[in-house]
């Protein structure tokens, strides 16, 4: 507890105590008033002292243990000042936010009635970055019981603030909605791949569709029906290595890595799919079974909004080899990456060249703004224009040649646009169940 002079107590020096010691020290027979006017100041400002406890007594704050957020979306701390005294008091409470948090004000003055156990009041502020933050101590300030002194106390806490991507920002979320709205159904393509039954030979039926064996026992020809496979396994796997926090546009691409994931695992679960996500730099971070409902996304959503782009390289055998070893069943896996590097490219082809023989893979990337083929921009005011168009015209074929190499392996590698980079991955799902590929 810590005690500060009031502004009752700076005034009463300045009216009383001050003039009182020039005049002692100017009049001589002004002298014992003045010293007399001195204790008088000290004995009440001692005792005021001496009585602080009382001040604070019977406060308690009660914060609470866990707070979400959304990015750049305003929201508030529920916060209860528990006043066991019961009597009349004004508090002053105060919260510093953390960094990535802003609060409009610091501390707010909150009145306590007579009778009144308790007061509860909000506490504004807007989150500007996504991750996890905490706060660990609240203040409270109390006049003390003569007004001289304010008795200041830090409360230890412990609210945990969970700052979530903000994906109303996002046209691929308003597109998803419309669909859902509209009742849009996705046409798929084929005849699927799951047996559901025989039936009587039909003319124009294709001779592979034919039973063999069911029409020798029978006697005449019988047709296998196939039905579309509507549960598939979906993961998103988020390269969160030293890449991946480069800023392109207005966001990083861990960012748009991390929104694109979100709204994918909403696509699924609205097409009745089973999602899970995947995260790696130079090891595996996290890992999501595949699963459904809402308590699953939340838990994929609370597996991914802390993270934070590592300066490290991607390992991209060890996240391929993870896989292998736990998806037993063949699934779509959605890379978020970079491969603009050759190096990594180079890895990335030969780690996932056996994931590819059992699942279906595809690696998705941002375009880079200056990774573009040559003549696509026509504004050159400079030789140094030329060679930035030259270097970008280079990295652009080497993503071809790499998209090639990757083609053979049975990888696509699809090289998205920044703004619309979610759109882009859930369309990259959509064509996959529209084709069956899976």
């Amino acid at each position: 507890m810590r005690l500060v002079p009031s502004t009752r107590f700076i005034a009463l020096v300045a009216i009383l105590g001050f003039p009182a010691a020039v005049a002692g020290a100017i009049e001589p027979a002004a002298k014992p008033a003045a010293i007399a006017v001195i204790v008088t100041l000290a004995a009440a400002a001692c005792l005021d002292a001496l009585l602080r406890g009382r001040a604070l007594a019977g406060l308690r704050v009660e914060l609470p243990a866990l707070v979400r957020f959304f990015k750049d979306r305003p929201g508030e701390i529920r916060i209860r000042v528990h006043n066991e005294v019961g009597r009349r008091r004004t508090v002053r409470f105060g919260l510093v936010a953390p960094d990535g948090v802003d609060a409009p004000f610091e501390e707010q003055v909150v009145d306590l009635p007579d009778g009144a156990q308790a007061a509860e009041f909000a506490w504004s502020c807007t989150p500007r970055r996504r991750g996890q933050y905490r706060l660990h101590a609240s203040y409270l300030e109390v006049p003390s019981p003569l007004g001289l002194w304010l008795a200041r106390r830090r409360d230890p806490a412990a609210v945990e603030i969970r700052v979530y991507p903000n994906l109303r920002r996002d046209a691929a979320l308003r597109a998803l909605r419309r669909g859902v709205e509209g009742s849009h159904a996705l046409r798929q393509v084929g005849r699927g791949r799951e047996f559901e039954k025989l039936r009587e030979y039909i003319p124009g039926d294709s001779s592979d569709e034919i039973h063999w064996k069911a029409t020798a026992r029978r006697g005449h020809p019988v047709t296998k029906v196939f039905q579309i496979e509507r549960t598939q396994e979906v993961y998103v796997v988020i390269d969160a290595a030293r890449l991946s926090g480069r800023t392109i546009g207005a966001e990083t691409a861990l960012e748009r890595a991390i929104n694109a994931t979100l709204l994918v695992a909403a696509a699924a679960e609205r097409r009745g799919d089973r999602f899970g996500l995947a995260v790696f730099s130079n090891r595996v971070q996290a890992f999501t079974r595949a699963g459904g409902g809402k308590a699953h996304y939340a838990a994929c959503r609370d597996a991914i909004y802390p993270l934070q782009p590592r300066q490290v390289s991607p390992d991209f055998e060890e996240i391929a080899t993870f896989l292998r070893l736990r998806l037993r069943r063949r699934a779509l896996l959605v890379f978020l990456t970079s491969l603009d590097d050759p190096v990594l490219a180079e890895s990335f082809t030969r780690a996932t060249r056996l994931l590819a023989k059992r699942h279906l893979v595809l690696a998705g990337m941002l375009r880079p703004p200056s990774v573009q083929p040559l003549f696509h921009d026509a504004r050159v005011d400079s030789a140094a224009d030329i060679h930035r168009h030259l270097a970008g015209h280079l990295s652009w074929r080497k993503l071809r040649e790499l998209e090639a190499a990757l083609a053979r392996q049975g990888i696509r590698l699809a090289l998205l646009e920044p703004d619309s980079f979610s759109a882009s991955v859930i369309g990259l799902y959509d064509e996959v169940k529209q084709r069956q590929l899976l």
